[in-house]
């Protein structure tokens, strides 16, 4: 156990952990689907190529092992984009497995083979099908013309040498033995993942993991080598448990978007999945956190979708606080020389661990501790008259008081 591991278990009553915390015995992984399934949200603006790229980058730094590049069945411009993407994956030689959705039409699967030809590199054909009986009943489909589809298509895979990822869409609504059949098909065919959706947010942690235990008893009753993946949308809030709920069932990759952007109101978000998965103690070594700050800046600007000021560790309120008493407990432990402590008095993420650090800010609920700290950090002298004007400034304020602000009352007061 390490120095600071001592430290916490002294410092920290983790009630988290009263039962023994949670193991999972396997490496997991990700896939990242900001660039594709992410771009579906109503509200975003489509990035450049140039942009697309930038991400892609981040992505690989933080250690994300694979991403859906996109689905090149739309059109023209997305084979161009998936194309210059993944060449850029091949010519940076970046640790990345691109993956690229299409429906289980013949239409959508050929452009991808044809890209991976004219690139040389694997794509995995994430192909997907609807499985609810309320999407069947909606699109006047039968099982028997799915199981055709699904069959030519993983046909032309096969012969195409593609390695395929078999999703079921609104799996979370649908009949097992409808599901059954559909994925003991593509198992039979080849398929090394299968991938089991939320589409429409409608799981508990609880339906997640009773699905995912379905999938892992599948799996073992076909006596193939066949991995399982998890797709969760965030329409009940629930996009973040049900991820971890179906990797305690058995899942060994979960998807995700930068900021939790996509369809509606979006993916499972990416960024706040790998900070808990970290601090439940279950983030493999090779996930670099302090590449999260830029990564959701990137896809926020690029996208044109704002962070939230209150957003859980990325926003701009996450490590931030003018209250007198929480700042005092941060400052106390700043003067003691001792970040590891700064990092956690007054907060359950660690601020350096994922980039980020603790400011003191000044406002109505500020003491003068917090004026004091404030202009010592900027090395000013913090005269009592100096103090005592930025004090009752903030006491006067609505809100907390602005670094020009601030340095305007010190101007002032040298007067």
């Amino acid at each position: 156990m390490s120095d600071a591991q001592d430290l916490e278990r002294k410092l920290i009553y983790d009630w988290n952990t009263v039962n023994g915390g949670w193991e999972l015995g396997r490496e997991i992984h990700f896939d990242d689907e900001t660039l594709r399934d992410g771009l579906q949200s109503p509200s975003v603006h489509s990035p450049t190529i140039e942009e697309k790229i930038r991400i892609l980058h981040l992505i690989a730094q933080i250690g994300i092992d694979s991403l859906d590049v996109g689905l090149p069945g739309a059109g023209p411009h997305v084979v161009k984009h998936v194309t210059a993407l993944v060449k850029e994956i091949r010519d940076q030689k970046l640790d990345l497995r691109p993956n690229c959705a299409a429906r289980t039409l013949l239409a959508d699967i050929e452009p991808i083979a044809q890209i991976s030809q004219e690139v040389g590199v694997k794509i995995e054909v994430s192909m997907f099908v609807g499985s609810s009986e309320i999407r069947k009943y909606t699109e006047d489909w039968d099982l028997d013309s799915m199981m055709r589809n699904s069959e030519e298509s993983l046909k032309f895979c096969q012969k195409e040498d593609l390695p395929v990822m078999y999703v079921t869409e609104d799996t979370t609504r649908a009949h097992p033995d409808t599901i059954e059949k559909l994925y003991g098909l593509a198992i039979d065919y080849g398929a090394k993942r299968i991938c089991f959706c939320d589409t429409v947010g409608h799981s508990t942690p609880e339906g997640a993991f009773n699905l995912i235990t379905f999938a892992t008893d599948l799996v073992k009753k076909k006596g193939r080598d066949v991995l399982i993946d998890w797709h969760g949308h965030s329409d009940r809030g629930l996009g973040i448990w049900n991820s971890i709920a179906a990797l305690r069932a058995g899942a060994d990759r979960i998807h995700g978007c930068a900021l939790g952007i996509g369809e509606r109101v979006g993916n499972a978000p990416m960024d706040l999945m790998l900070v808990n998965l970290k601090l439940l103690g279950l983030l493999p070594d090779r996930i670099d956190l302090r590449v999260l700050p830029e990564y959701v800046e990137t896809v926020s600007r690029c996208c044109r979708v704002p962070i939230p000021t209150n957003y859980p560790v990325f926003g701009s309120d996450a490590f931030e606080t003018g209250t007198g008493v929480h700042a005092a407990a941060v400052i106390k432990a700043l003067r003691k020389g001792d970040d590891w402590l700064a990092n956690r008095v007054y907060s359950g993420v660690p601020a350096d661990e994922v980039g980020r650090e603790q400011k003191i800010r000044v406002g109505p609920m500020s003491g003068k501790s917090n004026v004091l700290y404030w202009l010592e950090k900027r090395g000013l002298d913090a005269t009592d008259a100096r103090v005592e004007r930025i004090f009752q400034a903030a006491k006067e304020s609505p809100r907390l008081l602005t670094d020009e602000e601030i340095l305007h009352l010190v101007d002032e007061s040298s007067n």
